[in-house]
């Protein structure tokens, strides 16, 4: 961050060079010095920056799809976007996790080891809450999880896990399994402490509650496949067409889709008093004829006109004509 002069040192500042207290040569003279890197070479980068530009890539895929299912299943605004991606020993990430948390264990099949789902604590009880009908709001206490929660958790997890293989496609086919959830960082050493890791950090808002979400990815799990991480790989991928399974797959969900009907008899205005005032055996007279079309609604659009009647001693209407107007298909 640059640092702000106040108008008195700079005065003192002006005053020195005058005075040649300072010299400028100096002072140009550290500018040039070379800028110095730490690397440590017992504990290298294992990750080109390629392969971190392709993992963000796929978490942002990740991210988009995570975002939809709990919108839906939460029934509340969520926002997730990749917050950063870096490379570091299991060690730094594990002793910067809070306790208690929420950590999946997960293999990565079919390659050997497991990587970590952390879902931060914050974020947990907003779900948790939001499942059980609350509000979504954080617990203000810092606790241990019960043995419900971890249930529900558990739940959540395995669904995340079955979104998690799509933004892989591209890369490698994976089968993640969530092997068991740990609540204490202690408890979830699945590698050295040494260990290069990726660390893929989400941030997560569920309506006014924000958290992050942590992947932790061991660079020995993948490294059976790091030569495809890359983004020429990645594209290569991409731009696959679409098979006619999927195709047929999509069309059947469209199709068994459920979508609200209703007819409407007509409608008429009342005052509170004649609302108020109504028995048995009065009369409402509405806007409809007995032989005028009624409106079939799909949701809140009018699609279909219709006459209303009796089939097999069930309330039935019969379709007159289709409401075409705003549709896009018509010329």
């Amino acid at each position: 961050m640059t640092e702000v002069l106040s108008q008195g040192e700079i005065d003192a500042l002006l005053n020195a060079l005058n005075t040649g207290e300072l010299d400028v040569q100096e002072i140009e003279g550290e500018k040039e010095e070379r800028k110095v890197k730490v690397y440590d070479f017992k504990i290298p980068n294992k990750f080109a920056k390629d392969q971190l530009r392709t993992l963000q890539m796929i978490h942002d895929n990740f991210s988009r799809l995570l975002q939809t299912y709990l919108s839906g299943y939460l029934r509340s605004l969520v926002q997730i976007e990749v917050a950063s991606v870096d490379q570091l020993t299991y060690y730094e990430f594990s002793n910067s996790m809070p306790n208690p948390s929420t950590l999946g264990i997960v293999d990565l099949l079919p390659l050997n080891g497991s990587i970590l789902m952390e879902i931060n604590p914050s974020i947990t009880f907003a779900m948790i809450e939001r499942i059980l009908g609350g509000a979504g709001q954080a617990y203000e206490k810092n606790r241990v999880f019960t043995e419900i929660e971890i249930t529900l958790m558990e739940k959540i997890i395995n669904q995340i896990l079955n979104l998690y293989k799509e933004p892989w496609k591209n890369v490698a086919e994976f089968k993640p399994k969530l092997k068991k959830i740990e609540t204490n960082t202690q408890f979830a050493q699945i590698m050295s402490p040494n260990e290069t890791i990726a660390l893929i950090t989400l941030n997560v808002i569920i309506g006014s509650i924000e958290g992050t979400m942590h992947i932790c990815i061991p660079h020995i799990v993948i490294e059976p496949i790091i030569t495809k991480l890359n983004t020429k790989f990645w594209f290569s991928g991409v731009t696959k067409e679409i098979s006619v399974n999927e195709i047929k797959n999509l069309e059947r969900r469209i199709e068994s889709t459920f979508l609200p009907l209703s007819v409407i008899l007509g409608r008429s205005f009342l005052n509170v008093a004649d609302i108020l005032n109504l028995q048995k055996g009065d009369v409402i007279l509405l806007d409809k004829s007995v032989n005028e079309d009624l409106e079939i609604f799909i949701g809140n659009r009018v699609k279909f006109h219709c006459h209303p009647g009796l089939r097999k001693n069930k309330i039935a209407v019969k379709i007159t004509r289709v409401e075409k107007k705003g549709d896009e298909s018509d010329e």
